[in-house]
């Protein structure tokens, strides 16, 4: 490495004395964290004031500037998506969502809507020529930290070290202020639940719907796992991957032979991907296939215009409700924030656009209540307080154990009649009712 770059490299506390009282800090989205940042900032307590910290999806045991100050005498946290942790933060009153498509974050950055003071970027070893990789969260992070005052790089020594596509994923030492290392907790896993039968059920249905070629974009969640798990099992044949998430589906698709990308009209060949989350076992996979990757920034991945480039483009998400007209609620319950928008409607958008695309919105048709009555996730309308995430314009199909529908051209009251089609029966009478009044 070039001697140039050493006097770079300073303690952890040393570059958190860049952080100063008012500033936004930027820790980056999902499972890249700077935990040696964090520590090094969070025993600033009482020294700062209204430092504004950014993060989201985290899937860390905690955030060290939250825990330390839970009076939020120093620091505040926001996050663009509530992961599981934060929920649990968000409990306690130590959490401010931020609602955001993940496609319009660079342009929040690039335009001045929202400031970033102190960028602290989570990366890889450097090679010999002081390039590093942006490990598991390439996120959109030139972007923020080309528009920061002071760059922080933390080398994580277990990131997958690929750098990606022409770069791609790749950062070097010359572009930070100031570089950290040390000795870091294993990566943050996701495990992921058993698939109940009605995930099953629904992962069969969808699954007659996807043709031999088909570029996939997997959310995270038992019908998406399941789906994968059967394409595995299935005749399926040279699927190809263009997603935000990258995780353990991908790779067991991956390793059965089915993912081979050779149908794909831009990135032939290769796994087009944002973020990694999931197993150690991922996370090894990366590296060990880093010639067939190409992870790229929310710029790139997350654009509708480049996902209808490619033909039968498949997009499968769940939800937690919609209505008659099809309008879909991915994030809350109520006013309570459960997760977040993230990049569902931009890969429902690309699937519209792509020829031959669909795009999915899978779910069961009721849940269990706290008192153990069952409720119809099929709804008259959204429920006050409960948001929109995607409008009836972009839910082209919905997916129960009771069928698939197609609601794209259809009419409002011919989309009521297929909705309350894969409605639980119970709950058909009252949601016909409902659509006679409503919709002429």
């Amino acid at each position: 490495m070039a001697a140039e770059y050493m006097s770079k490299f300073v303690t952890p506390e040393e570059a958190a004395k860049a952080v100063q009282s008012g500033d936004w800090v930027d820790y980056g989205f999902g499972a890249g964290f700077p935990e040696l940042m964090d520590r090094a900032l969070a025993a600033r307590k009482g020294e700062l004031k209204d430092v504004k910290i950014r993060g989201g999806l985290v899937i860390r045991p905690r955030i060290e500037v939250v825990e330390a100050d839970p009076e939020q005498e120093s620091f505040t946290y926001y996050s663009w998506h509530i992961g599981d942790y934060e929920r649990k933060l968000q409990k306690r009153g130590l959490v401010r969502f931020v609602p955001v498509l993940l496609r319009q974050l660079p342009y929040l950055f690039r335009n001045g809507h929202v400031r970033c003071d102190v960028a602290c970027v989570p990366v890889s070893r450097p090679d010999k020529d002081g390039y590093c990789g942006l490990g598991i969260s390439n996120f959109a992070w030139r972007t923020i930290f080309e528009s920061a005052r002071t760059v922080i790089f933390e080398i994580n020594e277990n990131y997958p070290m690929l750098q990606g596509l022409n770069g791609s994923h790749r950062v070097h030492l010359s572009e930070a202020d100031y570089i950290v290392e040390g000795k870091h907790e294993p990566l943050p896993v996701r495990t992921y639940k058993e698939p109940t039968e009605t995930d099953k059920k629904i992962a069969e249905l969808v699954m007659k719907e996807i043709p031999d070629g088909a570029c996939l974009a997997l959310g995270v969640g038992g019908v998406p796992f399941t789906v994968a798990e059967m394409i595995a099992e299935s005749d399926l044949k040279d699927l190809g991957c263009h997603t935000g998430t990258i995780s353990d589906p991908y790779m067991m698709m991956y390793k059965a032979g089915k993912l081979t990308g050779v149908n794909k009209e831009i990135d032939k060949g290769l796994i087009s991907w944002n973020l990694a989350m999931g197993s150690q076992e991922l996370y090894d996979w990366l590296d060990e296939t880093a010639e067939r990757m190409h992870p790229a920034d929310l710029d790139y991945i997350h654009s509708p215009e480049r996902m209808g480039q490619i033909s039968s483009f498949i997009s499968i998400n769940g939800g937690v409700n919609l209505d008659l007209m099809g309008e879909e609620n991915a994030e809350s319950a109520g006013t309570r924030q459960l997760s977040g928008i993230g990049g569902q409607l931009d890969f429902l958008e690309g699937a519209f656009r792509s020829k031959g695309g669909k795009g999915f919105i899978c779910m069961a048709s009721t849940h269990k209540t706290k008192d153990g009555s069952m409720k119809s996730n099929i709804l008259p309308c959204i429920e006050g307080g409960s948001t929109v995430s995607a409008p009836r314009t972009m839910v082209q199909y919905v997916a129960t154990e009771y069928g698939v529908v197609k609601l794209s051209g259809l009419s409002l009251k011919e989309r009521a009649k297929a909705m309350i089609s894969v409605a639980h029966p119970d709950f058909r009478p009252e949601l016909e009712a409902y659509a006679e009044k409503a919709f002429f």
